[in-house]
């Protein structure tokens, strides 16, 4: 992950998690979700099926915090999308920093971008895994 032309943050074999933190989430939430993100079995074991863990796979995690996640395109009479169930980023950071902490504790490598700063990711998707997690 690029940040004004420096690497800021990266990693191998793992997850790239976009991580939006909306109105009201909880340092709980925050806690729960890094621990199912880190025991989800979604890495192929020797037969090929979707039974390993980040944990298990010893892989690491790349945590992008990214309001627009929290994007509400239902209720819009127009195409522009309402981002007011984003949480200000007083609220946001220290529930990002608390996820990113939680999940290392349980053993994962994190590597985080910067907080609220315009970031250039590449990412190497080598599976047909995308999910979207709501705690």
């Amino acid at each position: 992950m690029v940040v004004d032309g420096d690497v800021v943050g990266e990693i191998g074999a793992g997850l790239c998690v976009l991580l939006g933190v909306a109105r009201g989430d909880s340092a709980e939430e925050a806690d729960r979700l890094a621990g199912k993100i880190a025991r989800l079995r979604i890495f192929e074991n020797d037969e090929g099926r979707f039974d390993r863990s980040l944990l298990d796979v010893h892989g690491s995690a790349l945590v992008v915090s990214q309001f627009t996640l929290i994007a509400d395109t239902k209720r819009q009479k127009g195409t522009r999308p309402d981002f007011s169930g984003a949480a200000p980023a007083a609220e946001a950071e220290p529930l990002y920093e608390a996820f990113c902490e939680a999940l290392g504790g349980l053993g994962v490598d994190v590597a985080t971008g910067r907080f609220g700063a315009r970031m250039a990711l590449e990412l190497v998707n080598d599976s047909p895994v995308t999910i979207v997690l709501d705690v």
